[in-house]
This record gives structure tokens, C-alpha cells and sequence, in this order.
């Protein structure tokens, strides 16, 4: 008898399936204006001029003006004062034409980064990172998608991709790889919020790629390339793969590119064993963008909601 084929696993398309909530948004943002109600507006804060951040800023602003959503940004010398950024976070705490205030991560190291998360407005804290959006997820025993204020993009993204690629993930055993407050913490509660059974490695966890391979669904947010191998991968297992790393690349002619992203997962081999997986990019990536979208608009609309309760 002959050895059965490798299974090859189907790309999670996340990409199209960004694209999709995108225009769902935008449907509900034209249906916001036509009923003559404030239109979502997001302030955009960025320091310094790192490329990486200015080119996420630039992809925000973009994705907002197609959506129909105000987007304004407000840029910063890296030698700004912390003082002079608190009282820019203040006047947009102020604005009742903003309804989302997003700091651009990393800020430079003589900020106080938490100082300048925990100061913007709980209501408009879009990344889900104030201390007191983190203790809501925390306490929240609902529906994900439907809390009353914003999650994290990144892990709200990933559970919204499992989710309309048919992902059952009641009664699974999960891995997060990645214990950070941006990703890994709030990706574990997500899941163990929709019944699974979850597991966080992190650089610490003894034998790691053994508690990988029990996994159902693995999640990499651990930030090094190419690190899950496809031996961690139990076959028909899910693979969300939330890293985004430059990897050094001979080029292939005269002035081509000396790099290529890659994720934490080693796509090439995973992708024989996984049911499904996404790729890297165009898998976590956009949707990070359209669920910034989905908390800016959320938070429009639970303000409109606050507002006409109180008249």
C-alpha cells in the first residue's frame, strides 16, 4: 500500500475576507449619513518617523476613506515633549467629532507609553489597550463581536477570520504563542470565551513544540520568523499566523528587493500539514485594519446610542 498524499492545507483568504467587512462597514457608515447621524471620525497620533509606522498610518487613513470614515492625523517630532502629547490626547478626549483616538505604536522611549494609552478616553480607546477596556474583556462573558467597547484589532481579527472560515472552536484545545497584552492575552481570552481550551507558550514553556502538536487551533504572535516549524503542526490542525517579519533575500535582479515578510510559522512546510492557514502577508494583516475600522464605527454608534437615550 502506498503512503496516503500530504494533506495540503486551504489559505485562509484574509485579504478578501477584510474586503468583505470593509464594505459591510462602509454600507452601515452610508446608512449612518443618510439618517443625518455624526459620521465615525478617527484621530490618528503618530510620533516620530519610523517608516514601518508611517506606512500603517498611511494604510489606516486610506482604508478610512474608503470606508466613509473622517480620519485626521496629528504628527509629532520624536522629540516631543510627553507633556505636549497628553495635551494633544486631551483636546481629542474633548472632540465630539472624534470618536476613535489611535496612538501608533511604538512611541519613542522617553515616553511613558502606558502614561499616554491609559490618558485617552476609554470610549475612544479603538486599540482596546486602556486598563479599563482591558479588565472589560477580562469580565466579559459575551458575545465578542458584539461588546460594548473596543477589543484589541489584531486578536478580535483573528477570531472574526476563524469564524467566517468555519472554524468550530467550541470544545478545541488552542495554543497561543505569545503573551503580549496586545496580542497573545487577549487572543487566549477570545478563545476561552467561545468554550475552548487554552494553552499560552511563550520563550519560558518546556517543550514547546509538544504542547504545539495537541493543539486544534494554534496561534503564533511570538514576533520571530519562521519559528513554528511544520513537525509542531498536528495534522488537520488550524493555523492563525499573526507575525509579520522582514527576512534578508538575495535579490533576483539589479536593483530588486533584499527582503521578504514572513510570518512565525514556516508557511512552506505548515501548509502540507494544516487544514487551514493563513498566509503571510495577506492573512491577519488586513484584518487588523478593517476591525479598526469596525471599533471606530462602534463606538460612533454607541455614543449616538448614549446621546439619544439621554434627549
Amino acid at each position: 500500500m502506498s503512503d496516503p498524499a500530504p494533506q495540503v492545507s486551504k489559505k485562509i483568504d484574509g485579504k478578501s475576507i477584510a474586503a468583505d467587512i470593509r464594505a459591510e462597514i462602509k454600507a452601515r457608515v452610508t446608512t449612518i449619513t443618510e439618517k443625518g447621524d455624526p459620521i465615525p471620525g478617527l484621530a490618528v497620533v503618530l510620533v516620530g518617523e519610523r517608516r514601518d509606522s508611517q506606512t500603517y498610518v498611511n494604510m489606516k487613513k486610506k482604508a478610512c476613506a474608503e470606508a466613509g470614515i473622517i480620519s485626521k492625523g496629528f504628527d509629532f517630532d520624536a522629540t516631543v515633549s510627553q507633556t505636549e502629547l497628553l495635551e494633544c490626547v486631551q483636546k481629542l478626549n474633548d472632540d465630539d467629532s472624534i470618536h476613535g483616538i489611535l496612538i501608533q505604536l511604538p512611541l519613542p522611549k522617553h515616553i511613558d507609553q502606558d502614561k499616554v494609552i491609559a490618558a485617552v478616553d476609554p470610549a475612544k480607546d479603538v486599540d482596546g489597550l486602556h486598563p479599563y477596556n482591558v479588565a472589560n474583556l477580562a469580565l466579559y462573558t459575551g458575545e465578542a463581536t458584539q461588546a460594548p467597547f473596543s477589543i484589541p484589532c489584531t486578536p478580535l481579527g483573528c477570531l472574526v477570520l476563524l469564524d467566517r472560515s468555519g472554524v468550530e472552536l467550541k470544545g478545541t484545545s488552542c495554543v497561543v504563542i505569545g503573551r503580549s497584552q496586545l496580542v497573545g492575552l487577549p487572543m487566549a481570552r477570545l478563545l476561552i470565551g467561545r468554550d475552548a481550551t487554552v494553552t499560552i507558550c511563550h520563550s519560558k514553556t518546556k517543550e514547546i513544540e509538544s504542547v504545539c502538536r495537541q493543539a486544534d487551533v494554534v496561534v503564533a504572535a511570538v514576533g520571530r520568523a519562521e519559528m513554528v516549524k511544520a513537525d509542531w503542526i498536528k495534522p488537520g490542525a488550524v493555523v492563525i499566523d499573526v507575525g509579520i517579519n522582514s527576512v534578508d533575500i538575495e535579490p533576483t535582479k539589479p536593483g530588486g528587493k533584499t527582503y521578504k515578510l514572513v510570518g512565525d510559522v514556516d508557511f512552506k512546510g505548515a501548509h502540507e500539514v494544516a487544514s487551514k492557514i493563513t498566509p503571510v502577508p495577506g492573512g491577519v494583516g488586513p484584518m487588523t485594519i478593517a476591525m479598526l475600522l469596525n471599533n471606530t464605527l462602534q463606538a460612533c454608534e454607541l455614543k449616538t446610542k448614549r446621546l439619544q437615550e439621554k434627549s
